[in-house]
């Protein structure tokens, strides 16, 4: 077990995975490895889009608009995404697969209509905070390890905060697919390493 570090398993939904409204390439491929990291760690914490149907950053509720494209919010750029994850459907329920009896919290993010969020800590305004940051505080907890979906956007921004909340940070790359629209997965990797974001393969966590 990592004592003083926490696993933070990133969107292992329905929807992300193959078959899903937004599908990530070979993203149920990663389950496995990931029920193994999470035998290792005593503090696991799950995440999940969780979405009301007129949620801003869906395409589908700006007409004249297709999915992929970005708009200009209050907050920011947005790019707008598929109908995803909407609260209580199937599509944003966890992965049937992803077997993990000894996680200790599920985050659901993306709940307000007015704004997105990707991270794990804070939403997309950059200033409303998850309340994850207060609980591995309390917990003891110094260094977090990402996993999920996607490498290039719900696990970067996590990754991001992780350390901006000042974290050891540590993306298991190959516990992670990504998105990598038009080139997002390069850039978030530059963004991760400027960021001090560490990046390991499973094999040298799991026992």
């Amino acid at each position: 077990m990592h004592p003083q570090a926490a696993l933070l398993v990133i969107d292992v939904q329905n929807d992300f995975c193959p078959g899903g409204a937004l599908a990530v390439a070979d993203g149920a491929a990663i389950i496995p490895l990931i029920n193994r990291l999470a035998e290792g760690f005593a503090t696991v914490v799950i995440t999940q889009d969780w979405h009301p149907a007129d949620h801003i950053s869906f395409a589908a509720n700006h007409p004249g608009t297709q999915p992929f494209q970005s708009i200009e919010l209050p907050y920011g750029t947005q790019t707008l995404w598929p109908v995803h994850c909407v609260r209580s459907t199937a599509g944003a329920a966890l992965h049937g697969s992803l077997a993990i009896p000894n996680a200790s919290l599920i985050i659901r993010k993306g709940m307000q209509r007015d704004v997105d969020s990707y991270s794990a800590f804070l939403e997309a305004d950059r200033t409303t905070r998850t309340g994850l940051d207060g609980y591995l505080a309390a917990r003891g907890i110094a260094e977090v390890f990402l996993c999920g979906l996607a490498t290039d956007f719900c696990v970067a921004w996590s990754a991001e905060d992780a350390r901006n909340f000042g974290l050891q940070t540590t993306v298991i790359e190959d516990a992670c697919r990504a998105i990598d629209l038009d080139g997002s997965l390069n850039l978030a990797w530059q963004r991760l390493a400027a960021a001090g974001v560490q990046r390991r393969q499973a094999g040298t966590l799991i026992a």
